[in-house]
Parts: structure tokens; sequence; C-alpha cells
């Protein structure tokens, strides 16, 4: 018996010293298996796969997420933002980077790396979104008291998302096919997700400050990635139509409209800093985008900065303006007819003016007659189906046949997404759609007026002015249906709702601080 006491002892006392080694004891030693048994999984995947990296680190990450969103739904929300923000949805002609390679806006049926499985038709996204759900509404259950914090004009949205469900019916009554119903709302879908999840899971400032943070290095990642491909072009494009994804200039955009307005309202937070040293890189990465719609929506976002300036400050901003603005003019008057590489800025909003000629510019000449045989189709479809419009899964009509193009959803889903709602949704749903979006704006623009902190001030700015760079890219190309535009932008407009809650709070602390002792 003693010598079975012995042993044990001399066991305990080992399995003490081998755990000491990695600053651990019996408590914590769990955290030792997760760590071993990622590797051991990492391995596995690895030698299945034959040396493929991404899917041997994907058990490691899903594991991770699990308990990361188990320990923190908010922590669990930002990696999902950051992952949306960083990873392609689609390919860029040219490039393989990783980004794109780990695949992860497709499918699990059509992801390369996994196993086919015909039932897979979610993705990444939907699984994170159940997951921070259910995780969610497991702490809510345990506190057994559950708030509801409101939405911004939340009548305008339950109208326009009830219309939404309503037109997807309605296609697939009238033999519209399901599947391409879905892919056609799905990006709408998850915006009207984060609009409602946002101001349930974002509360604090320091949540908020986090947010942007990843908002800033994210979105400057892509830009990096931009500038780096241009360099090992030669500094130039080598016919490439573009070295960044459609969306990251609609991104870039709200960058520079937040650092407009931590400039005026004399914000001094770290993030104004931020941006203030990677303004040069952004704005590199938004010339290497080669994208006519970033630059008149960034256009259009700046006239509307100005409008939403108080009366004060109109006067500063065009003391700093006008001069920034003649150089643009002298700019583009300089290389107006240049073929440079410089002035390829110059030449994308010429060809958004002026026709551009088929022999000398064939490539902006047929994209743009692509374009008005779409406007021309949606429009004839729009008269065809007037108040209810044809529903979602439903090809739209073309009198004017369109060219074959690699987008297989081509005769569904067109570049002007603004016409596309009145021809998918018809007059009722055009209106609940501009109904909403300009309700929103329009509180956004009351809420700023009566927000205290700098900081949120710009932050609140960044936010309506999104709408409006989001619609006008939208006008143009496919953004609408994009899922990274649709989840930023939900995200921001989530956050409405928080900056006022947060600038309540904070002024009530103030007014404690301030309070004359009795």
């Amino acid at each position: 018996m003693s010598s079975l006491k012995q042993n044990y002892n001399l066991r305990k006392s080992l399995l003490d010293r081998f755990l000491n080694l990695f600053d651990l004891d019996r408590e914590t030693a769990p955290a030792l298996l997760i760590v071993m048994g990622s590797v051991a999984a990492i391995g596995a995947g690895m030698i299945f796969t034959e040396g493929n990296y991404i899917v041997g680190f994907a058990p490691v990450l899903v594991l991770g997420l699990l308990f990361l969103t188990m320990y923190r739904v908010d922590y669990s929300f930002f990696v999902l933002i950051g992952f949306v923000l960083l990873f392609d949805q689609f390919g860029i002609p040219g490039f393989e980077p990783l980004t794109m390679q780990v695949e992860y806006f497709k499918n699990f049926k059509e992801i390369s790396f996994l196993p086919t499985f015909n039932a897979g038709v979610f993705n990444a996204i939907e699984v994170h979104f159940i997951l921070l759900l259910i995780v969610f509404m497991i702490i809510q259950s345990v506190k057994k008291e559950f708030e509801f914090n409101r939405i911004a004009v939340w009548g305008a949205f339950l109208l326009f998302i009830g219309w939404l469900m309503f037109s997807f019916l309605l296609g697939i009554k009238r033999g519209g096919e399901i599947l391409t119903a879905f892919w056609e709302v799905r990006a709408l879908f998850y915006f009207s997700i984060l609009y409602l999840v946002i101001p349930q899971v974002v509360q604090t400032r320091k949540q908020l400050e986090i947010l942007l943070w990843i908002f800033i290095v994210v979105i400057s990642i892509k830009a990096f990635q931009g500038i780096a491909r241009f360099t090992w072009l030669g500094f130039s494009f080598q016919g490439l139509p573009a070295l960044t994804a459609h969306e990251d200039p609609i991104f870039m955009n709200t960058l520079f409209i937040l650092l407009f307005g931590f400039l005026v309202y004399k914000d001094r937070s770290p993030h104004k800093v931020a941006l203030v040293l990677l303004f040069i890189p952004l704005l590199a990465g938004s010339f290497v985008s080669q994208r006519r719609a970033a630059i008149a929506a960034f256009a259009v976002s700046s006239a509307i900065f100005f409008v939403l300036l108080p009366g004060q400050l109109k006067l500063k901003f065009i003391k700093v303006a006008f001069p920034v603005l003649i150089s643009v003019v002298l700019y583009g008057a300089a290389f107006w007819n240049s073929n440079s590489t410089i002035a390829k800025p110059v030449q994308m909003v010429k060809s958004g003016i002026e026709k551009p000629d088929r022999h000398e510019n064939p490539e902006d000449y047929y994209s743009n007659l692509f374009r008005e045989f779409e406007n021309f189709n949606l429009a004839y479809t729009a008269r065809k189906n007037p108040l209810f419009g044809t529903g979602y899964g439903r090809k739209f009509e073309q009198p004017l046949k369109l060219a074959e193009i690699s987008f297989p959803l081509k005769d569904y889903i067109p570049h002007n997404q603004i016409l596309w709602v009145a021809a998918k949704t018809g007059i009722i749903g055009f209106f609940l759609f501009w109904f909403f979006f300009n309700s929103f704006a329009l509180q956004g623009a009351h809420i700023l007026q009566n927000l205290r902190s700098p900081f949120l001030k710009a932050v609140c700015t960044m936010i309506v002015v999104a709408i409006i760079n989001q619609m006008v890219a939208s006008f143009f190309d496919l953004q609408l249906t994009f899922y990274r535009n649709m989840i930023y932008l939900g995200t921001l407009m989530g956050l409405l709702p928080v900056l006022q809650k947060i600038d309540s709070e904070e002024g009530e602390d103030l007014e404690e601080v301030q309070e004359p002792p009795v």
C-alpha cells in the first residue's frame, strides 16, 4: 500500500514538474491538451491533404473561434468583420492571393479543398452567424433577462425587409429559381442581420474603438496589397483592369471621410493619428484599384460631408478644400488627353463623361455599351411589372440581347443595382428602399448635430456619408449583392444608436463630475 502511494506521489510530482515547464498547473492543464490537439489536427490535416496548409489550420481556427465566441461574443463578432474585410469574395485577374485562396465566401460544397457534398449550400459567414446567435441566446438565458436595444428607424426598416421577403416569395411563386433568388438577396439578408445585431453586441466606447481599429488596419492591408501588386508589375498595370477587389476602394472612401471628420472636429484619438499616417497608402491603394464607381462615390461623398458640417465649420472646410480642388482641376486638365499611368484616374472620369472612342479605348467603350443595354432592359422590365416587380429568382427582360460574359448571374443581377431594385421589387419596393435609407440618413444627420464628443461626431459623419457612398457605387457597379459591402454597411448603420447611447452615458458621467458637492 505504501509502495502504491509512493508511486502515485511520484507520478503526481513528475506531472507537476512537466506542467511547470509550460507555466501551467493541474487546473490550467486542459490548455496544454487543446494546444497538443490543435497541433495534431494541423499535422493530420496537412498529411491527409498532402501539404494543404489552409485545410491544416482550419480545424484550429474553428476550435479557437468556438472558444472565443463562448468567452466573448463581441470579440467573435470582431473576428467576423475582420475576416469579411480581409478576404476576397471574387478573384482579381492576374493574381491568386492567399486572401482569395481561403475561399471564405464560397458555399462549403464549392470549396476546392473540402470534400464535395450537395447539402453544403451555406458558407462560413452563415455558420458564424448561427454560432453567435446560439451563444448570445444562451448567455441571455443564463442572465434571465434580455433587453433588446433599439435600432434606428425601426418602422422603415421593417417595411423594407418585409417587402424584400415578399418580393423573394413572389419571384418563387412566379416560377423563379429559389437558389438564384437566394443569391440575389443574400447580401441584403446579411445587411439586415448586422443592422439588428450590432446594437446588441457593441455597447461601449471601448468596443467601438476596437471596431474602428479593425476597419482601419484591415482596409489599409487591402490598400497595401494593391500597392505591392503595382510595384511588382514595375509601377504599371500591365493591361490589368484593377489591382484590388471592386469593394476595397469603396471601403477606403469611408476611411477618408472618417479622417476628414477627425480633422474638422479636432479629435485627438490615436485613430486620427493612424489615419493621417496611412492617408498616402490609402490614396495609393484607391488609385491602383482603378474603379470609376469609387471615384464617383468619393466625389459625391465629399459633397455630402460638406453639407453635414455645421455653419461655422463650412467656411473652414472651404479654405482647406479649395486649394485641393484647384489642384485636382489642374491635374485633370493637364492629363485629360494623356494615356500615361499617372493619368489613369483622369481617364476613368473622362470615360464616364465623354463617350469613349471604340478604337482608342475599346475596353471602356464596350463596358459602357453593355451597361447602357442593361439599363434599357431594366427600365423595360420595370415598366412591364410596375407595381410589384418581377420578384427575385427571375431573369429581367432583355429586348436588347446582352453580350456573353463570365458572370453566371448576368441575366439576374445587373451592374446598375438601383434600377435592379426597381425592376425586382416594383414601385412599392423601390419607394420603401429609399424611404428606409433616407429616413436613416435624416436621423443620422439629426443625431450628429446633438452629439458632444468630437470622436463620436466623426464616426457619425462617416456612417451617414457611407450610405451615399454605397448608393452611388451601386448605381454604377454590382454593390448591393456583394457580401462584403452589405456586411460593412450593415455594421456601420447598426452603430448609429450605439453612438447616441455612448454620448448620453458620457454626458451623464460628465455632469456627475461637474456637480458641486452638497
